[in-house]
């Protein structure tokens, strides 16, 4: 699903050009952070839509933007990031585009669909460093137009207003002239639409947090749960974005929703696909395994999981760190995780069942912590004061 193309030319005319032989076709990343995130998703699956019909796919890291700045969409230049900076953006980038194009290849496509040409990643800082501005200006800067560039909306508003659109157009547009004047060849630009959920809101934000394809920086679990959460009005359209499902296959899953909606089959479609395109069948794994963690309220679940998953899990829960030393009661060990405000408190709640350790209720407040008994292999006790308040006491032994 394309949102423009540029120079304005029927879709027919396009797909008569990509059967009758093998394109090349790119997309660019700027390297503005250590990892790609949900919004890059769509143009990262649309590469790989090409890629899947035989075409040659090419990932451009801006590392010469970088140190520029690109003020499309923007009132302001951005901020100046070092050298170093770049350069590490652009390695964990790289690294999350083969992740995902490994990961697609290894668990997604089929073989008997064929072979898949390679992804190649390149960084234009190899060759924007070696032009000297003479140079550039006399090859590359003689091939636009003042009039021209003046005449582009985002231009326009930037000068006039200094509030940019958000499209990409004019860049396109420019490049299409570029390569036109310079390479004399039929070049075209294609533009992804702005994906928003039913209320407007950005898609790939949580809490108005981004959700980033690093696993360090976003657990497998808060990817997954955020797909779960995806609403019934938005879920048929995001699997035909976001999924490699034929649209019989989405009208089979969306007819099995429409028969037990509680079941939320599609969000389910939607999560496992993404995920194991994102972290691979690892990944999701551990993400069904943190799920059951918090809603089995079964010890054994817990016991499976990493205490980094456990962590990110309960990312809201306050950490508390604590020795491990003889004659801790359970009374203690609440006051020492801050559970409760007085001991007052502390007694009466846990007296009425309202204290667990690891899902297991605790009644006596008195009861002496054990490592067999009241701490998980991790060094992880998970403590919880009535339904949905969490704590984390990571021991030191």
């Amino acid at each position: 699903m394309y949102q423009d193309i540029f120079p304005n030319t029927a879709a027919s005319d396009i797909l008569n050009l990509l059967n009758k032989s093998p394109q090349c076709v790119y997309a660019g990343f700027d390297p503005t952070a250590d990892s790609l995130h949900v919004g890059n998703l769509l143009v990262i699956i649309n590469l790989l839509h090409w890629q899947r019909g035989g075409h040659d796919v090419i990932a451009l890291l801006g590392g010469a933007t970088g140190h520029i700045g690109d003020p499309s969409g923007k009132s302001t230049d951005r901020i100046a990031l070092s050298s170093n900076v770049i350069a590490e953006n652009i390695a964990c980038i790289k690294s999350n585009l083969e992740t995902v194009f490994e990961n697609h290849k290894k668990y997604i496509w089929s073989e008997d669909e064929g072979k898949l040409k390679p992804l190649r990643i390149v960084n234009n800082e190899t060759w924007y460093k070696e032009i000297n501005s003479i140079q550039f200006v006399s090859d590359i800067g003689r091939n636009f137009r003042m009039g021209t560039m003046l005449l582009k909306q985002s231009v326009k508003n930037r000068i006039n207003s200094e509030v940019g659109g958000s499209d990409q157009m004019g860049n396109i547009s420019a490049g299409h002239e570029l390569i036109s004047r310079m390479m004399k060849q039929d070049v075209y630009g294609l533009t992804l639409p702005l994906v928003t959920t039913e209320e407007g809101d950005k898609f790939g934000k949580s809490a108005g947090n981004a959700l980033w394809l690093d696993g360090k920086k976003t657990s497998p679990y808060s990817l997954y749960q955020y797909f779960i959460r995806t609403k019934d009005s938005d879920v048929e359209r995001l699997l035909k974005l976001f999924t490699f499902y034929s649209l019989g296959e989405i009208k089979d899953i969306m007819f099995k929703h429409k028969h037990h909606p509680e079941q939320r089959y599609p969000q389910t479609c939607l999560a496992e696909q993404l995920t194991t395109l994102v972290h691979g069948e690892e990944g999701l794994a551990r993400a069904r395994q943190a799920t059951d963690a918090i809603y089995s309220k079964d010890v054994k679940s817990l016991v499976s999981l990493r205490a980094s998953d456990l962590e990110q899990v309960f990312d809201s829960a306050p950490v508390t760190k604590l020795l491990l030393s003889p004659g801790i009661t359970v009374l203690k060990l609440g006051m020492m995780a801050n559970c409760f405000p007085t001991e007052g408190d502390a007694m009466r709640i846990i007296q009425a069942g309202g204290f667990y350790i690891n899902h297991q209720r605790i009644k006596n407040f008195n009861e002496v912590i054990t490592e067999s008994a009241h701490i998980l292999p991790n060094l992880i006790s998970l403590l919880r004061v009535g339904k949905r308040n969490y704590y984390i006491v990571k021991w030191q032994t």
